[in-house]
């Protein structure tokens, strides 16, 4: 987990993006007991209703789920439902923008498909070097 926050987001939001983030790379998997609310106080330093407002959200969302008394734990499918949402989010937010600026810069299909292979490439090579 990180501590930094930005200022682009709520913090609630960054928090509760932090947790899907960990289903998504399965630090965290289906069945896994979830970081309580006072756990996820001490560690950010934050109010704990910010915290509740994130996890509020994520149990509304059935990403995570409670059990009385036990503590919060990962809903069957949770990385499933997060992997659609944010490709939803993803193409709406990042893809539409992406082409709409690719249209005034006159860029063809063709050519945006070469610079993405191109901006692929790059990434994979600096992750091994």
């Amino acid at each position: 987990m990180s501590r930094d926050f930005h200022s682009k987001k709520p913090i609630f939001k960054q928090i509760k993006e932090e947790i899907e983030d960990q289903i998504l790379d399965d630090r965290l998997q289906e069945g896994d007991k979830a970081p309580s609310t006072n756990e996820l106080v001490a560690f950010y330093k934050v109010n704990h209703l910010t915290i509740a407002k994130g996890v509020t959200e994520l149990v509304e969302e059935e990403i995570l789920f409670k059990k009385r008394g036990v503590g919060m734990f990962v809903s069957e499918k949770a990385k499933e439902k997060l992997i659609a949402k944010r490709r939803r989010v993803f193409a709406e937010e990042h893809i539409t923008e992406f082409l709409r600026e690719a249209e005034k810069l006159h860029i063809s299909e063709e050519e945006l498909i070469s610079l993405i292979r191109e901006k692929k490439g790059r990434l994979y090579n600096d992750y091994e070097n």
